[in-house]
């Protein structure tokens, strides 16, 4: 079986828990991966406001979710205070993308409604018509964009944003990227970046702006080489489909064609 990333060395900075999904697919297609986490996941600094959301899930119409990260950090809630899936069976569900809807069924509840475009824009889009005067619970990370928020507001919702989770800059990786980035001969040929907040990580885990000549930024979706660019990168590679499988795809089609090439000096 051809290996078309062979001799192709990739940087995975996702968190450790979500690296292996990533990793073990770019390891089948023959590339070296390194794995160097840009982000951890962390609680919030009180659950207060998403366990009073959950204890009032009733008074819902609608439910959005918009990572696994918040998936599962809501189902965390749900076991500790004693909520189960039949309290949420009034509800319409909308997951941003397909692996957020494959997190949400796993838990046994009907995903409703997923975009056609895995970003905020195209959810807004799918729900604007159907939530005039209707409530609607959006549970996601501390620092999120505030495109759904505001637009549904828009359409007449009446819009509660809880944190059910916070990602921050994991420090055991600042020794450990500084070390890689300066070593030509181990230096990765691509740099993949699967949300705006891994961008920023990176950036600051290196402290100021890395020489990254030779080096192919590999982004998620149009969101993420937004925050590259406004940050001074390229998005040398961007997945059309904004999920991992499509993210590799990319990657394989641009970087396939050039392995065992490596960054120049």
């Amino acid at each position: 079986m051809a290996k078309p990333l062979t001799a192709c060395r990739i940087l995975v900075g996702r968190a450790r828990h979500q690296a292996s999904a990533l990793s073990s697919t770019l390891r089948k297609l023959g590339a070296q991966v390194i794995e160097i986490p840009f982000l951890e996941i962390r609680p919030p600094r009180s659950f207060r406001p998403l366990d009073s959301a959950l204890n009032d899930i009733f008074a819902y119409d609608w439910l959005i979710l918009t990572s696994v990260n918040g998936v599962d950090a809501m189902w965390d809630r749900m076991k500790k205070l004693g909520i189960t899936k039949r309290s949420l069976g009034h509800l319409h569900v909308a997951a941003i993308g397909p692996a957020t809807k494959k997190a949400i069924e796993k838990r046994k509840l009907k995903v409703n409604v997923v975009p056609e475009e895995y970003v905020a824009e195209s959810v807004v889009q799918s729900l604007r018509n159907q939530v005039d005067g209707k409530r609607i619970l959006l549970v996601r990370a501390k620092v999120a964009r505030d495109v759904i928020p505001q637009e549904l507001r828009k359409a007449g919702a009446h819009v509660d944003v809880v944190e059910a989770y916070e990602t921050i800059v994991p420090e055991s990786s600042r020794t450990r990227l500084r070390v890689l980035m300066k070593d030509r001969k181990r230096r990765p040929h691509v740099i993949t970046f699967t949300s705006s907040s891994s961008v920023r990580n990176f950036v600051a885990l290196l402290r100021k702006a890395p020489k990254l000549d030779g080096i192919k930024l590999a982004s998620i979706g149009p969101v993420t080489s937004a925050t590259l660019r406004g940050l001074g990168f390229n998005a040398d590679i961007e997945a059309s489909e904004y999920t991992i499988p499509g993210l590799i795809r990319a990657i394989v089609a641009i970087s396939g064609k050039q392995s065992g090439v490596a960054p120049s000096a």
